[in-house]
């Protein structure tokens, strides 16, 4: 009888936290300028190139920058990398020490993070083979001391992208005069 019981309770439980469940709204879909300008910030197209080599061109950028190569899938176009970094700031370590000295606040800091980049080649058009846009998307998961997710975030310092292409851009002109 008891388990009846409790597998009645367990039913309407179930049932309970399916109610929770909310529906997406409409505008989640919709494209914004914001989404428009970081999409534009994280494209670029190369002529003059076979996809292979814009991918090998790309690997050895983001070797240079200091990732490691995780996935790699030349068929659709895809390459993802990952580096580990610390994550400590001194504003936030001189923050808890005084915390911790003046109110006995024991705090957790930043300590490291895992930047993880992913790379998507495709044809610039339908008939071109020789004419390949490159995404790029740079996030980072940052852990703090006591081995928590501190946050996850997107990274979109224009800065680092440019870095990246005319990185991109010198490393496709040597590919494709194979030097």
């Amino acid at each position: 009888m008891r388990t009846s019981i409790s597998l009645g309770y367990l039913i309407v439980f179930t049932i309970g936290l399916g109610g929770c469940a909310t529906a997406p709204t409409l505008d989640a879909s919709e494209l914004t300028v914001d989404t428009l300008e970081r999409r534009q910030l994280q494209t670029r197209r190369f002529d003059g190139i076979s996809e292979n080599q814009i991918l090998a061109a790309s690997a050895g950028v983001l070797q240079d920058l200091g990732f490691n190569l995780d996935e790699s899938e030349t068929k659709l176009g895809i390459i993802v990398a990952s580096k580990q970094r610390t994550a400590r700031e001194p504003t936030q370590i001189a923050t808890s020490i005084l915390l911790r000295l003046f109110l006995g606040i024991d705090t957790e800091v930043d300590d490291r993070q895992r930047i993880r980049v992913a790379l998507v080649s495709r044809p610039a058009g339908e008939t071109d083979t020789e004419s390949f846009q490159v995404r790029v998307t740079f996030q980072r998961v940052v852990w703090k001391t006591n081995g928590d997710v501190s946050r996850t975030e997107a990274i979109d310092e224009p800065e680092l992208y440019q870095q990246f292409f005319e990185q991109l851009s010198k490393s496709v002109f040597l590919e494709a005069q194979q030097i």
